[in-house]
């Protein structure tokens, strides 16, 4: 129980990544908030699985990429629960397109979830956290941050910019006992991908992976979990890269 008597908001929690890191808090003992946009059924089926391990859990509704929908959140889930000790900004959206084909409209789409909403998620955060005497901020970012995989012009560069203000944010907040780290999964079985990828391609590209698959969304969230507790007491300002290798031949 690592995090037992510990409040944690997650984004993006409906599902994939996020999901696996909102159960697997609790079930180290972390009552959560699941923010969810869009998934309102898989949200409320996330906060059940989370109450089902002993833990409460608040289902909130609220686009990251609006500031005032995110402050409304951090205000209902002080009001739920007094306070919030850990804050993972990990939704993010992408459009797959060659930049030849991108409309400024699907950067800013792009920019307004995993740019901006990282932004406000983690100024909310910390407005909040230096308040109350401290905690931890994760920010969930991509191997994306690093390679310039192609059709992804958007994604890269806020993954990009989002390792470099965390970085930032762990400067300036470590004297309010405020950890800031970065986690950055590679490629992971999640529902977003079959977006992209039929399972046949799915299977074929974990092959390609070093360690021959691709990662299971839990997997991701243990790292998580390692970087919320006091485990990693002494790990500020860390990338944590959890990738199976795939960065190092891709």
């Amino acid at each position: 129980m690592k995090l037992k008597g510990k409040t944690a908001l997650v984004t993006g929690a409906s599902r994939g990544i996020g999901r696996a890191i909102a159960v697997e808090y609790a079930r180290e003992g972390a009552n959560i908030v699941v923010n969810y946009a869009r998934h309102r059924d898989e949200a409320e089926s996330a906060a059940e699985e989370v109450r089902g391990l002993g833990r409460e859990a608040l289902a909130w509704g609220a686009d990251v990429g609006d500031r005032g929908q995110v402050r409304a959140m951090f205000e209902a889930a002080v009001a739920e629960f007094g306070r919030v000790d850990i804050v993972v900004a990990n939704a993010a959206f992408s459009v797959r397109k060659p930049l030849l084909e991108l409309s400024v409209e699907d950067v800013e789409r792009t920019w307004a979830v995993s740019l901006w909403g990282v932004f406000h998620t983690c100024q909310e955060a910390a407005w909040h956290m230096a308040e109350k005497g401290g905690g931890n901020i994760i920010v969930v970012s991509s191997v994306h941050s690093f390679r310039p995989y192609p059709l992804a012009s958007p994604y890269n560069g806020a993954k990009a910019a989002v390792n470099q203000m965390a970085a930032t944010w762990a400067v300036e907040l470590a004297a309010k006992r405020i950890r800031v780290n970065v986690l950055e999964p590679g490629w992971t079985d999640t529902p977003g991908e079959r977006a992209y990828y039929s399972e046949d391609e799915l299977a074929e590209g974990g092959a390609e992976v070093l360690v021959g698959r691709l990662a299971d969304a839990r997997e991701v969230a243990r790292a998580a979990v390692f970087l919320a507790s006091e485990d990693s007491s002494y790990v500020v300002g860390s990338v944590l890269r959890v990738d199976g290798g795939y960065s190092l031949e891709h």
